[in-house]
């Protein structure tokens, strides 16, 4: 029966890789816009948009699947950009997958937009030095949404990361944190035409053509937060 279960996971999960396989730089780049679009646009964003202003940089996942059958697991591909925000430049990209596995009581398949802010610049050194695994030392936190956050949500910005996510499809049971993010090796080399590290993508000013589609998009949200702030003050 738990090989059943395995083999299962193993082809829902098997679907996702294989339609991800699929996509170019570019799709996932457009996929991004989209994705980053579709949250921002919330009407509970506020805080969002106000967390991206500061932030030392973002990792935008446009669709991550979640699957299991008593055993559980996740796929995705993403894009990583790095933000100096008292210059208001971001650099990258520096393309990446998001895999894990997890236990516990878990039933369906579901397809998540996530968009990972950086809060702290660990979360940034982290991704520089290569794969790295959520939770633990490099904390994850539900990021604090609407007007009343304050009352419910922690805001003194002690996590690493904190994530926002629209979700698609019925999923019944928890899973635990550990998803690994790592370079996507075969992604990072069509964009850049050359093999580079982590570090390297992410020192590199954000300025191919390919790239401003989502860097406009970025920046739009951010000046509508600054938008927002001088109008209520």
């Amino acid at each position: 029966m738990r090989r059943l279960i395995l083999l299962t996971l193993v082809a829902l999960l098997s679907l996702g890789t294989t339609a991800f396989a699929a996509q170019t730089p570019d799709e996932l780049l457009a996929d991004a816009v989209s994705a980053l679009k579709e949250i921002a646009e919330q009407p509970d964003s506020e805080h969002f948009n106000r967390m991206l202003q500061n932030a030392h940089g973002v990792a935008i996942f446009p669709s991550l699947i979640k699957a299991g059958l008593g055993l559980g697991g996740r796929f995705g591909e993403g894009v990583v950009l790095k933000y100096d925000a008292e210059k208001g430049v971001w650099y990258g990209p520096y393309f990446v997958q998001m895999k894990g596995i997890s236990y516990g009581f878990q039933l369906g398949v579901q397809t998540t937009s996530l968009v990972l802010v950086m809060a702290a610049e660990q979360g940034m050194q982290s991704l520089q030095e290569g794969k790295i695994t959520l939770g633990g030392n490099l904390s994850v936190a539900i990021g604090p949404i609407g007007r009343s956050a304050e009352a419910g949500t922690n805001l003194s910005l002690d996590a690493v990361m904190y994530s926002y996510s629209i979700s698609k499809g019925a999923f019944i049971g928890a899973s635990l944190e550990g998803a690994s993010i790592d370079n996507n090796v075969n992604a990072n080399h069509v964009y850049w035409n050359k093999v580079l590290t982590p570090g390297e993508m992410l020192t590199k000013r954000a300025s191919k053509r390919e790239i401003q589609g989502l860097i406009h998009e970025l920046n739009r949200i951010i000046d509508l937060d600054h938008q927002g702030q001088e109008v209520a003050s």
